[in-house]
């Protein structure tokens, strides 16, 4: 019979958390996704004993990261969750993508368990590496009763995975949760809440029946001073049926990228408007990028890379 002792189950797709040193001592110079999983879990002499299973799905740079993966990600994530004995998932990722993942899990599973997604900002072979803490604390928090949602956990805090963002390139301290903040601390190895888990999600999980060859292209134009027109008109002429800008400010737009916004959207293509800023994302307001770019729903703070999902799940759901 199988066993039904109540398990945390690690699904390890690479990054930095699982990167090996080129050279004695490095920091940035590593090979991202050399180990696997079962390896990382090892590596952390507190988690000797708990009831873990580890499962190496891919082992990329997150810089890497691709549909397919996503598609089989989510899967995966969802047949774990499915088990009764499983409490909840732990997922170990490079930090450039980790923000876009979690929100296409976010929308793709309805994580009634707790989905941990989980990162370091140096390496596994690092003299003084931060993914062994990262890694325990993520399996200790997808353990505990009560927890549900897709979520990071980072740096001794807990974010809601569709809010956080990456803020730093190199600093151990690279992820925020925005204006929202975090969900919760971790205080002496104890959890401290401050606020509910997210909603459930799941509400683009038709999204993994469609294969990823014939999925919609979605790019996203940064406006900035002397932004051109054309980039964006060259997209759509490539193949793109939805752009996300992220524009300067509250989302403002460069005068020549909201006329090929518009001229495109006449044409059927999706336009999206986001923020180029770290904080703050785009308040709806007067002006003219207001009046003719729409933001992501209910996204008012998500990144330009989050608002990208977010639109290419709104396409893939279109008749």
């Amino acid at each position: 019979m199988p066993s039904t002792e109540s398990r945390v189950v690690v699904i390890g797709t690479g990054g930095t958390i699982a990167g090996a040193a080129t050279r004695p001592g490095a920091h940035l110079g590593y090979q991202a996704g050399a180990l696997a999983a079962q390896a990382l879990v090892d590596a952390v002499p507190a988690l000797a004993g708990r009831a873990i299973e580890a499962h190496s799905l891919a082992q990329l740079d997150s810089c890497d990261m691709d549909h397919a993966t996503w598609v089989a990600l989510a899967r995966a994530v969802g047949e774990q969750l499915a088990r009764p004995e499983v409490a909840g998932v732990v997922i170990t990722h490079g930090t450039d993508t980790l923000e876009e993942t979690a929100t296409f899990l976010h929308h793709t599973v309805a994580a009634t368990k707790p989905v941990v997604l989980t990162a370091a900002m140096r390496p596994a072979t690092a003299p003084s590496p931060d993914g062994p803490q990262n890694l325990l604390d993520a399996v200790t928090l997808a353990a505990t009763p009560g927890v549900q949602g897709v979520l990071l956990a980072f740096g001794g805090v807990v974010y809601d995975g569709t809010q956080a963002r990456k803020v730093h390139g190199y600093r151990v301290e690279a992820f925020s949760g925005g204006d929202a903040g975090p969900l919760a601390l971790w205080q002496d190895g104890r959890l401290r809440e401050l606020r509910a888990w997210p909603a459930l999600g799941g509400d683009a999980a038709a999204a993994l029946a469609v294969p990823v060859e014939r999925w919609p292209v979605v790019d996203i134009v940064t406006s900035h001073a002397g932004a051109r027109g054309e980039v964006l008109l060259a997209l759509v002429a490539a193949g793109a049926r939805g752009i996300v800008i992220a524009g300067t400010g509250n989302g403002s737009v460069h005068h020549t990228l909201l006329a090929a916004a518009q001229a495109v959207q006449a044409e059927g293509v999706r336009v999206w408007r986001a923020s180029r800023c770290v904080a703050g994302g785009v308040v709806e307001g007067e002006g003219r990028a207001a009046a003719a770019l729409p933001i992501a729903p209910g996204g008012c703070d998500a990144t330009p890379a989050q608002a990208r999902v977010r639109l290419l799940l709104a396409l893939l759901a279109e008749p």
